[in-house]
């Protein structure tokens, strides 16, 4: 019998057992980007892992990390969800983000997707109750 994700009851060790998520996003101007995040979360990086990489406690067991990756960057993207979008964007400009127009997506919710400065894309989007 499958369980509530499709997989058999019975799988052990299953990816969606997983305790905390990383997303890594790939930068080509360490500092420049190191720069952005720290004002996107409103604070420096929780952990400096090594003089390329970073990382920012998101959520509970969720954490975003920034590594100096040239070739691969600009190619990166990440969503999160918000209680408020409005209120996210409003903050986010009082820290130089500028927001860009929020889109409606039908049966889910609204979403404004950002551009780091590689061009990476950060969704944040808020998510219809209903």
């Amino acid at each position: 019998m499958d369980g509530p994700r499709g997989l058999a009851d019975d799988d052990q060790g299953r990816v969606t057992d997983a305790t905390v998520l990383f997303a890594g996003i790939p930068v080509a101007d360490f500092p420049a980007a190191v720069s952005w995040y720290d004002r996107l979360f409103g604070r420096p990086a929780d952990i400096v892992v090594k003089h390329d990489e970073v990382m920012w406690c998101v959520a509970e067991a969720a954490w975003l990390y920034i590594v100096e990756d040239p070739v691969r960057a600009g190619n990166g993207s990440v969503t999160m969800a918000v209680a408020d979008l409005e209120e996210a964007l409003a903050e986010l400009g009082d820290r130089g983000i500028t927001g860009p127009p929020i889109e409606t997506v039908a049966g889910a919710g609204r979403k404004a997707s950002l551009a780091d400065p590689d061009g990476n894309l950060v969704a944040l989007v808020e998510v219809d109750p209903h």
